[in-house]
Formats: C-alpha cells, sequence, structure tokens
C-alpha cells in the first residue's frame, strides 16, 4: 500500500492526511501538540482554530463561497464538520470552535488508514510527506526548512481577537442585528455616539502594546492588521473599518450610531462572543481597561485576550511548483499558511491538493497542476507565481481568475460565470484524479 507522512496537525495537515488517505494511501500524521506548544493554541487538539471562528462568506459569487464549494466536491472534511457545528453568523459560515476541532480530532483517529503521532519533528521529513506545519513552525524544523529551499523565512505578525463572556455584557446597552437587515439577527452591536467614539480612539492609540524581541521587525499582513494600529493611521480610520455603522439603526434612537463595535458568537450556546475586527497585540491589562469602554462591555469577562505571535511563511515561488511540491525535493509537498496563503478556508484547501499530489507521488505517478480556472487553482498558481521580491499572503479572489470572454456584465454575473467555469475545471480534476489512482 502506497504510504506518506504529513507534518503539521492544523487545517491544512488534516486536510492532506484525509484526502490521502481516501486516495488508498496509509498516512502517519506527526503533530507536535499537546506536548510542545505553540504561543497561540490552547488545546492539543487536531484543527484548532486560534484566531477567529468565522470561516468566511458562503455565496458562491464571493470568493470565499466559491472556494468553499470546490473544496466541497474535493470532499472536504473541515467543510463537512464546519457545516456540522456551525453558529449564527448571517450569510458567514462561523462554527463553535471547541465542537469543530473535536470532531476533526475523533474523525482523524478513527480513520483506519491514518496513525496520529504526537511528536515534534525536527528535520525536514522524506518523501513522499506534505509539510504543513503552518505559521508557528517550530524553530528547529523552521531552520531545516530554510536549509532545504535556501531562502530565510519570510514572516509577519499575525493577531488574535479577544473572547469576553455573553453573560457579562449589559444586553440592556446593545442590540442584535445584522447590516441592512440582511438575514437574521446574527451579530450582537455596541453603538457609540460621537465622544464615546472618540475617548475610546484615544485610549486606543495610546495604550501599550505587549513587548516583542528586539530582532523582530513588526511587518503586518494588511487583511489583518491589529485594531491599535488600524486606529493610528487616522481618527475616522475604524469607522470606515471595523467599527463602520452603515446600515445598521440603534432601536433605542431610530439612527445610525456614529460607531458600532460588532460581537459574532463563539459557540452555538450563546456563551461567548468574539469582538469582530479586534485582532490586537495590546498588553491584557492594557485590553481589560480599553476595551471595557465599549458600550455594553463596562464589566466585559475576558475568556480570552487578543494576542499577537509571529507568522512564518517561505518564499513560494522560488521554492514550490504549482504543484505545491518543492522543487529541490521530489515528493515533498508543502500547504497551509506556511506557503503564503492566507486564511482558514485557503489553509485547508491547499492541504487538500498537497494531499492528492503526494498520493499520487506515492504511487508512482506524476504530481498534477489544477487550472487557473478555479478558485484553488488560481490562489496556487499565484502563490508559486508571483514576482518574489514582493511577495505576501494571498486570500482567495476573483481578481486571481483569468478573465472571461464576451461582451461585459455586472459584477455578479461576472463572478457568477467564473463560478461555474471554476466548477466544472474542478470536477473534471475530481474524474481524472480518482481515474488515474484507481487505475
Amino acid at each position: 500500500m502506497p504510504s506518506i507522512e504529513v507534518v503539521g496537525g492544523g487545517l491544512a495537515g488534516v486536510e492532506a492526511a484525509w484526502a490521502a488517505s481516501r486516495m488508498g494511501c496509509q498516512v502517519t500524521l506527526r503533530e507536535m501538540r499537546p506536548a510542545l506548544m505553540t504561543p497561540a493554541h490552547a488545546t492539543g487538539d487536531l484543527a484548532e482554530l486560534v484566531c477567529s471562528n468565522s470561516l468566511g462568506s458562503w455565496d458562491l459569487s464571493s470568493a470565499s463561497g466559491l472556494l468553499k464549494e470546490e473544496m466541497r466536491r474535493l470532499d472536504s472534511l473541515v467543510l463537512r464538520t464546519a457545516e456540522a457545528t456551525r453558529v449564527p453568523a448571517g450569510r458567514a459560515l462561523a462554527v463553535d470552535r471547541r465542537l469543530f476541532s473535536r470532531h476533526i480530532t475523533q474523525e482523524i483517529e478513527g480513520n483506519p488508514s491514518i496513525v496520529v503521532d504526537r511528536s515534534e519533528v525536527q528535520a525536514v521529513p522524506q518523501a513522499p510527506a506534505v509539510l504543513a506545519t503552518g505559521p508557528l513552525t517550530s524553530p528547529s524544523l523552521a531552520k531545516a526548512l530554510r536549509g532545504l529551499v535556501g531562502e530565510d523565512n519570510l514572516y509577519f505578525y499575525d493577531a488574535v481577537a479577544p473572547i469576553v463572556a455573553g453573560d457579562s455584557i449589559a444586553w440592556e446597552r446593545v442590540f442584535t442585528a445584522s447590516r441592512y437587515e440582511n438575514g437574521s439577527e446574527d451579530y450582537v452591536n455596541c453603538p457609540m455616539n460621537r465622544e464615546e467614539y472618540e475617548d475610546f480612539w484615544n485610549a486606543l492609540v495610546g495604550a501599550q502594546a505587549a513587548q516583542r524581541h528586539a530582532f523582530e521587525e513588526a511587518r503586518f499582513f494588511e487583511g489583518c492588521l491589529p485594531v491599535e494600529e488600524l486606529a493610528r493611521r487616522g481618527k475616522d480610520t475604524l469607522r470606515y473599518g471595523p467599527l463602520r455603522p452603515v446600515g445598521l439603526v440603534d432601536p433605542a434612537t431610530g439612527r445610525q450610531p456614529y460607531a458600532v463595535v460588532q460581537l459574532r458568537r463563539e459557540d452555538a450556546s450563546g456563551r461567548l462572543y468574539n469582538l469582530v475586527g479586534f485582532q490586537t497585540g495590546l498588553k491584557w491589562g492594557e485590553q481589560g481597561r480599553v476595551f471595557r469602554m465599549i458600550p455594553g462591555l463596562e464589566r466585559a469577562g475576558f475568556v480570552r485576550y487578543g494576542v499577537m505571535h509571529r507568522n512564518t511563511y517561505i518564499c513560494s515561488p522560488r521554492a514550490l511548483e504549482p504543484t505545491l511540491e518543492v522543487r529541490s525535493r521530489q515528493g515533498l509537498f508543502v500547504a497551509g499558511q506556511v506557503t503564503g496563503v492566507e486564511g482558514y478556508m485557503e489553509s485547508a484547501a491547499s492541504g487538500i491538493w498537497a494531499g492528492l499530489n503526494a498520493a499520487r507521488r506515492s504511487s508512482g505517478l506524476d504530481p498534477v497542476e489544477l487550472p487557473p480556472e478555479s478558485m484553488l487553482g488560481a490562489l496556487i498558481g499565484y502563490i508559486c507565481r508571483a514576482n518574489p521580491q514582493v511577495f505576501q499572503p494571498m486570500k482567495a479572489s476573483f481578481g486571481l481568475l483569468p478573465p472571461l470572454q464576451g461582451g461585459p456584465r455586472s459584477k455578479r454575473e461576472r463572478h457568477e460565470a467564473m463560478a461555474q467555469r471554476a466548477l466544472e475545471c474542478v470536477d473534471n480534476m475530481v474524474k481524472i484524479m480518482t481515474y488515474t489512482i484507481a487505475n
């Protein structure tokens, strides 16, 4: 029986292991937690979500929604589990993170074709293998990876939003609604008037950040800026970002608030709430002082404070083929955020493709590249072909897809047509992958 090794039990690693096992491979999945923890993880469960509990939009006309549908057709374990553990979040797919990771752990550990080894890997594994150690790759393995790809690791800082207890929210001061009354009332809204907002902004920009190592330069990913960093870019930046009040009417006044802080459920029972867009690297004491200035959170009980941690990713345009195979080591594939894809589902999706290609190598077949007309194919193509001098993490985007042929269409019509084209490509690839392995 063909066999592969997968290093890393995050979203990309579990998807790689699951995909390879479905292709008839025996898989050894190596995960160092809980024996060796990272600065961001709290448990030893596989696929633990350490940032937001939202996995992005469901809408097929959105890049995130299209990627999810492609993953569904590729038999994604992460997507199936997310649907089973979802919590209300309007048009977004959000999950009860504890149930989500626990369920995935049970699925992986109960798979007879997968053996889970709880130990740290300090050297690059022998091929065929998938390296999916995530943005918090251990120092020893990161050093070995640098030696393999011949590049110093690039890095940026990623920040995690705090979580508050639902019973500590002053419910008489907040209201539940979705913007423009779109969908159910899935968000808790903390309205601010101008004076409250300006007092909050002044406190936020003056708050103390947690100390970083002197040798680590702060380089943030623009799509996930700490809220205090965003605030420093101007007094109204937050009001046009995570605190934008558009589409919301405060029932207490009948008017649109000056600014709004939104909370989203963390669990199905509504006991925990995430501060949307409040990724932060402030000291914990400062978080309590500043964030309790938000109307409705004056007595907030913080179940988890926000944290900032160093994220590592390789220069994929120089290191990887568009099949996610390392150019200098045949049979070794890399997946997840360490490749430079940004986002939960992007990481998981890359794991699926790396697992399928590793299974092909183990079976004596060449790896294959996804068509660029598919969202996953376009994303992988970008990270492997971008200009290495300015390479930064990338999320799924319709801007990565080849343009359509034909006359002008509205934006939504273009996206829908692109989505149909993408799904046809994925369906064809599924047939090819399944046939070649079976024969």
